[in-house]
Formats: structure tokens, sequence, C-alpha cells
């Protein structure tokens, strides 16, 4: 535990920070709380992107998780996640596990009366191919 957060009362721990997220909030944005729930195996959404950043925990369970640029990581529960928003594309964000559901909870900031997601269609996915972690190159 660092120094700062050494006067915490008892029961309360900080996960993690991440001070660059905060350049990342779009102006006038409004911060949204949202669960998700998936049950076992479920695929998650299709590959989207987000209108701001979000930021969140693992609260149960494990999830495949894949953002552009990034290669593919399982989150367990107890980890942090982070999404820039904007242009990048959240490929992956599945159950990793047959047996149980996995849940998340994240603090997206995004402009008022934006979608939570807007899914790509097949040409933008295959259009940003070159962008993805670990894609072969032409």
């Amino acid at each position: 535990m660092s120094a700062q957060h050494a006067h915490l009362p008892p029961g309360i721990e900080v996960i993690t920070t991440l001070p660059e997220a905060a350049g990342l909030i779009p102006d006038g944005s409004e911060a949204r709380s949202v669960r998700v729930t998936l049950p076992p195996g479920d695929p998650g959404a299709p590959p989207h992107r987000h209108p701001g950043p979000l930021f969140g925990y693992v609260t149960e369970g494990e999830i495949l998780f894949e953002l552009e640029g990034q290669l593919p990581r399982v989150l367990k529960a107890g980890d942090a996640v982070f999404e820039p928003g904007g242009d990048v594309v959240h490929y992956q964000g599945a159950n990793n596990l047959a047996d149980a559901q996995s849940q998340l909870v994240v603090t997206m900031f995004a402009p008022p009366g934006t979608p939570l997601l807007t899914v790509l269609s097949a040409e933008e996915i295959a259009e940003r191919r070159h962008l993805r972690a670990g894609a072969v190159r032409p």
C-alpha cells in the first residue's frame, strides 16, 4: 500500500489508479455505472467501440478481453479494466468460463445521449484488421 493510502480505514482498498484517464474524458460527459453479466460461455458483444473511456472491475468469474492493438488476455475476479473509448475497438469481452457466469462493473464517461456502444460493420472490421494485435501484416 502506498503512503498516500495508508490512512484509509480497515476494509477500504485502492485496487488501481489511472492518473492519465482524466484527460480522456470528453467535456460535458456524464458518468454511467454499468453491470455486465455474462452467462456461461457467452461470447459477449460483437466488436464495438464506446463513446468515452470506461474504468471497471471484474466482480465474478473470468472475462476474455481484447482491445484494438492489444493481445487478448484473461481478466479474473479482482482485476481492473480500462478502455480509452473513442476510436479504439473493443474486440472481445467474453465469458472465459463454460460452467459459471462472469460479471464486471464499469463506470463509463460519455456525452449525454450517446449509446453505450456502437457495433462495427463487417466492412469496418476488415478495414481495421491491420490494427489488431497479432494481425498478419501483408
